[in-house]
């Protein structure tokens, strides 16, 4: 009988979820579709802070939600004193999908809403990708080499478009987040990479340097985040059954150099091992702090 009122209310608060996702994604789709049709400037800044406010709203019913349904216990370090008014580059290593929805729970209405990289060709997907367009989501293009061996005179295009893409981003506080690991964690990917670290993947270079080549100049801050599930990586449904979830989320902020800023990540081989060096020195140390939290949680 507990196993089955378990499942039930997983039904009933993934039914809420749905619901609310659809309620709040009518106006953006409708506000979409204005900012397509009308290209006027000022008009489209006003519908993307209109925009962000719904997104933060929603975000916002989505993490009170998650609240009462189950006993999730959120732990944030070193938010305190962010700021909504900055640009920030969110760099997070990446366990599970549920990241996501304690990233947005972590910074909603701190900093600005959280906006991801997004492939260029998913700006063709069915509604989503109007929408995503319209609340300014990050779109990038990237040739492969194999391509760019075939078509010299298209290298750098890619990165010259992406920062085009950016630029309307100087007129409006922007967060853009970058999980560097570039896919969730697992003790099969640790080993199947040969991860220097214990519970990290190692860092990829790639979407970060494209991140700092199209944005450095306006980002202010590094929020440098580590995400620990004490009892194991939280699974959605879990959560919505109303499973015990613990997550501890180290916030630090991190200045950004200039060598950071003005480098040459694909052309420039000494400042592509430096990044490197660089990310390295920040995994170990993040590696280190999740050892730590995990021992202090295991601490009766």
């Amino acid at each position: 009988m507990t196993a089955l009122l378990r499942q039930l209310r997983g039904i009933a608060v993934f039914s809420l979820f749905t619901v609310n996702t659809i309620v709040w994604f009518v106006p953006i789709f409708l506000l979409a579709i204005i900012k397509l049709a009308v290209p006027l400037p000022s008009l489209r800044r006003g519908i993307t802070r209109v925009l962000m406010a719904i997104g933060e709203n929603w975000v916002s019913v989505n993490s009170t939600m998650l609240s009462v349904a189950g006993s999730i216990d959120w732990q944030a370090r070193g938010v305190e004193s962010l700021r909504r008014d900055n640009w920030y580059l969110v760099m997070s290593n990446h366990q599970t999908w549920v990241d996501i929805l304690v990233l947005q729970k972590v910074f909603n209405r701190r900093i600005p809403f959280l906006k991801f990289f997004i492939k260029q060709q998913l700006v063709w997907f069915p509604l989503l990708g109007l929408a995503w367009w319209a609340m300014d989501m990050p779109f990038m293009k990237r040739y492969s080499p194999s391509y760019l061996a075939k078509n010299p005179h298209m290298k750098g295009k890619d990165l010259k478009r992406t920062r085009k893409a950016c630029e309307k981003f100087r007129h409006t506080p922007t967060s853009v987040i970058n999980f560097v690991e570039g896919t969730r964690f697992s003790i099969a990917k640790r080993d199947s990479k040969k991860s220097p670290y214990q519970h990290l993947l190692p860092p990829r270079a790639g979407g970060f340097a494209v991140a700092m080549s199209s944005m450095g100049n306006l980002f202010d801050l590094i929020l440098d985040v580590t995400m620990v599930y004490p009892e194991g990586a939280a699974q959605f449904w879990d959560m919505c059954c109303g499973g015990h979830v613990p997550v501890i989320i180290d916030v630090r902020q991190r200045s950004i150099e200039d060598w950071l800023r003005s480098g040459d990540y694909e052309g420039d081989r000494e400042f592509r091992r430096r990044v490197h060096r660089w990310l390295g020195d920040i995994w170990q140390e993040k590696d280190e702090l999740i050892q730590q939290i995990l021992d202090q949680s295991r601490t009766p």
